[in-house]
């Protein structure tokens, strides 16, 4: 499952031990196409990585915080700390495995 992230709100994101958050747009292209497979893959790491989506329009404070310039823009955080990104749109599987480099077994 995916929350949405709403007013800046990113108590939840800061308190997971490992979060996903993906910085994106209503009117983005490569946004859309990578919405389905987050989706995906938020429904088969569930217990382990927790799934946010902050809309870049709707929280730009965050954006500017986390110096998100080119969206889709995917940034992964332990104890709420961000340790790795990634931006556009990537296949699946490099989404996985981005995800599994950082998360403990």
């Amino acid at each position: 499952m995916i929350t949405k992230i709403e007013n800046e709100k990113f108590d939840e994101v800061l308190s997971a031990k490992y979060a996903l958050v993906d910085f994106s747009a209503t009117w983005c292209g490569p946004c859309r196409m990578l919405a389905p497979v987050i989706d995906e893959l938020s429904d088969e790491l569930d217990g382990t990585v927790e799934f946010f989506n902050a809309d870049v329009d709707d929280n730009m404070g965050l954006a500017q915080k986390y110096g998100i310039s080119s969206i889709p823009a995917l940034i992964l955080f332990k104890d709420g700390k961000p340790v790795d990104s990634m931006v556009g749109f990537r296949p699946k599987e490099d989404l996985r495995a981005f995800i599994e480099n950082t998360v403990e077994a």
